[in-house]
């Protein structure tokens, strides 16, 4: 099934949706959270992005995947599985825009650290955080309906920045 890619210019009160979404979950999986942490395009002021909130929470146990996972699905997320076998597990609420997207990771996530170290570095690097705005706006014009191309097309320079990153931490 065809995925739309569409981009918007960076909307401030990204920062907004992202804070409240942040208090709904805490309350709604409480005892779960270590840690909620806003992350992707829309947590890099500037940036454009697909309007969608996405969202690390980190779980206290791995073990606490099902009990958690059954606590967003009553909230009204779908939920979208462990797609890349990382012990994250993905979660997609659409029934408010922007959407928001949770990723329910355990201590210690790999895929977690790295988000994180990705979301950083744009934060501290203007230059970086343009030339990847640059990377997805043609990606996005080279892939209108398929958002798996396009996310797959960005990875060579996400990881790239990864790189980078590690180096200079």
């Amino acid at each position: 099934m065809p995925t739309l890619v569409e981009l918007s210019a960076f909307d401030p009160n990204w920062t907004n949706d992202f804070s409240a979404a942040e208090v709904l979950l805490r309350a709604t999986l409480g005892k779960f959270v270590v840690s909620v942490d806003h992350i992707g395009s829309t947590a890099v002021p500037g940036l454009a992005a697909k309007p969608i909130i996405d969202i690390d929470i980190t779980i206290s146990s791995l073990d606490d995947v099902p009990d958690a996972s059954a606590e967003l699905v009553k909230l009204g997320f779908e939920s979208r599985g462990n797609r890349y076998d990382d012990d994250v597990w993905a979660f997609l609420w659409k029934c408010r825009m922007p959407q928001i997207r949770v990723y329910l990771c355990p201590p210690s996530n790999r895929t977690h650290e790295l988000r994180m170290l990705f979301r950083d570095y744009l934060r501290q690097h203007e230059e970086v955080a343009t030339e990847y705005a640059v990377l997805k706006r043609r990606l996005a014009d080279r892939f209108p309906h398929d958002g798996d191309r396009y996310t797959s097309e960005k990875s060579a320079f996400i990881s790239d920045i990864v790189g980078r990153a590690l180096k200079e931490s």
